[in-house]
């Protein structure tokens, strides 16, 4: 019995926990419930007590809508660059005795700029010379002796039909003869070798008076870099100085994937640099690469500057400025008049009548610095310009002091009743900023 008992008891207890956890999570659910119906309740009536964004006048800003020329203008950084530029090194090896040009020299088509040692190489043609001479002697002798042995095959081929002389005589003279004509040749092609051999040591030799060459382009260049001194000791395609082209020059700027379509050659530019900032120079776009690098999504474009006074150089970082395009009595807006509204981009514009803002989608078009072209609707009138982030189609707006000019006569010299002490906020908003601008 005493052993029922208990356990009677532990499963009691073990039910009065139950209840008592269950009883807490009921009462927690409840007092959150609670809590969210009055912050409700809350919310509900402060947004009925909330007034109308609508009924409360706004203050701000005001620019007349007008016409006028805008201009899609598209300004791009670069740097100049030589139309052709290459160095001069010479073709053979060897020391370095005169340098007849420096930095800045100018240099004219074929001119002498550098001599080399030229002792090693006027002796392989002196050589070679000599050696030529001895092979025209030798074609000399094989030339007589061919002689000779054409005779003799002539008197032995007679003899022999006069049945003088025998057969084995006159195959004797035929194969003297032959051989002969085969010495000859091998004369005449040793001396046609060794005329080659002295056409080569006179090229070389030659090699040694480093000529600045090119073919297209102005007669007279200028010496860009010198890369070595009188004396050096040079191999073969080591760089002497550099040649460069500076009439004209190239500017290459790159221009990104937005402004790509719009480029197009024979389009013209005006070139500034920081080193004549009051002149401007005139170019012209000459090449336009077909692809856009896909690091940056920017394509390359040359701009030719004729640059006849040579006051530009290479290397110099420019500005150039390419209009794409130019509108004439095109209707202009501030861009700060520009605003989207349910995925419309549109424009406030303030009826001086009602002082109501009513919004009007439009179609934009060139938008240049603080101008903003609209190419339709056709519209007319006050734009807003600040304040109209906070406005709806409807909108009541004041004006401050200096937009009032914009209204009529009428209106400006209405008085908007208020309190000495209490002035209205969106009056007194109203007025700040008109009297900030």
């Amino acid at each position: 019995m005493f052993s029922g008992a208990l356990r009677a008891g532990f499963r009691l207890t073990y039910w009065e926990k139950q209840m008592k956890k269950l009883f807490s999570v009921l009462l927690v659910l409840t007092i959150v419930s609670m809590a969210g119906w009055l912050a409700y309740k809350r919310i509900t009536v402060s947004a009925k007590k909330r007034p109308d964004r609508s009924a409360v006048a706004v203050a701000v800003e005001i620019q007349p809508i007008r016409k006028g020329v805008i201009r899609d203008i598209g300004i791009f950084t670069g740097s100049l660059f030589p139309k052709s530029q290459f160095v001069v090194a010479p073709k053979v090896a060897g020391w370095l005795q005169k340098l007849l040009v420096n930095v800045g020299d100018t240099v004219r088509q074929n001119q002498v700029i550098a001599v080399l040692d030229d002792e090693e190489f006027t002796q392989q043609v002196e050589q070679a010379r000599a050696e030529l001479q001895v092979a025209k002697a030798n074609a000399e002798n094989c030339t007589s002796d061919l002689d000779l042995a054409q005779r003799e095959y002539e008197r032995a081929k007679a003899l022999r039909e006069k049945q003088i002389a025998s057969a084995s005589e006159l195959d004797e003279s035929e194969a003297e003869f032959n051989a002969c004509q085969t010495r000859l040749k091998v004369s005449l092609a040793q001396v046609a070798q060794k005329e080659a051999q002295l056409a080569a040591a006179n090229l070389q030799l030659s090699y040694t008076r480093v000529k600045a060459f090119w073919e297209n382009g102005d007669e007279t260049r200028v010496v860009g870099e010198r890369f070595v001194d009188e004396g050096a000791l040079l191999q073969v395609n080591q760089p002497i100085v550099s040649i460069l082209e500076n009439k004209p020059l190239t500017a290459v700027v790159y221009v990104v994937e937005r402004d790509y379509p719009k480029i197009k050659v024979a389009q013209q530019s005006i070139v500034t640099t920081d080193a004549y900032p009051d002149r401007a120079f005139t170019g012209s776009v000459i090449r336009i690469a077909p692809l856009l690098k896909e690091s940056s999504r920017q394509a390359r474009v040359e701009i030719e500057i004729p640059n006849s006074d040579q006051l530009l150089k290479p290397g110099m970082f420019i500005r150039a400025r390419i209009e794409f395009a130019s509108h004439d009595n095109a209707t202009l807006i501030p861009l700060a008049a520009l605003v989207r509204r349910n995925e419309q981009q549109g424009v406030f514009i303030a009826d001086k009548d009602t002082l109501k803002a009513r919004f009007v989608p439009v179609t934009a078009g060139i938008i240049n610095g603080e101008l903003a072209e609209v190419l339709e609707p056709e519209i007319s009138g006050l734009a807003i310009t600040l304040g109209n982030h906070l406005l709806e189609d409807g909108s009541a707006i004041t004006l401050g002091s200096r937009e009032a000019g914009f209204l009529p006569e009428k209106q400006r010299s209405k008085k908007t009743p208020q309190k000495a002490d209490n002035k209205s906020e969106a009056g007194s908003a109203g007025t700040k900023l008109g009297d900030s601008q």
